[in-house]
């Protein structure tokens, strides 16, 4: 069920009003199915029922959408969550550079982040910790001024805990093969 009022204005910002140009990525697109179906419509059911956290941070930081997807992955409501600082999800460690970061970029309009994914430590509402991937998406108003960033987040810590594990399972191994008598690579070089 529809739930976030900002899911329609980030939905406007996607579609296409009368007499403007179809950007590219639309023009590949399937025709309209059988009813219809309308894209505004259609855009808010996809935000409110990914799995995949979404979620719009303004200008200023402030959490303007926050999806189901977001809810179960930090725990916040988005009733809870809408209306606060980002900080609620970014560990105190971490601030200050989240926000050196944020801010170049409201002020720039450029991140790299559009196509590469950031993996960063993440906190829930009960404070655990959890490792997360994200892409972001600047939102501009008419003008082109960029409004906010909108973000795509996984939550990666169950792979991040088993790479970690591996990491730790191969340093013992190789300390294994040092303490029998050095490393495979050294006596691989050895004429």
């Amino acid at each position: 069920m529809y739930r976030n009022k900002p899911v329609a204005r980030a939905c406007q910002l996607l579609t296409v009003p009368p007499g403007r140009d179809i950007p590219a990525w639309r023009r590949y697109h399937l025709p309209p199915m059988p009813g219809e179906l309308d894209p505004d419509r259609l855009c808010r059911n996809i935000i409110d029922h990914t799995p995949v956290a979404v979620v719009f941070g303004d200008r200023e930081g402030i959490i303007r959408l926050w999806n189901s997807g977001a809810e179960t992955m930090f725990g916040y409501t988005a009733q809870e969550a809408i209306g606060q600082s980002m900080d609620i999800i970014v560990p105190e460690k971490h601030r200050a550079k989240h926000w050196e970061g944020y801010d170049r970029v409201m002020q720039t309009g450029v991140t790299k982040y559009g196509r590469d994914a950031l993996a960063v430590p993440a906190l829930t509402k009960s404070g655990k910790r959890i490792s997360i991937e994200f892409n972001i998406a600047l939102l501009r108003d008419d003008a082109g001024q960029v409004i906010g960033a909108a973000a795509t987040i996984s939550d990666v810590t169950a792979r991040w805990e088993r790479e970690k594990a591996l990491r730790a399972r191969m340093a013992e191994l190789e300390a294994k093969v040092k303490a029998l008598g050095g490393s495979a690579e050294a006596k691989a070089t050895v004429p």
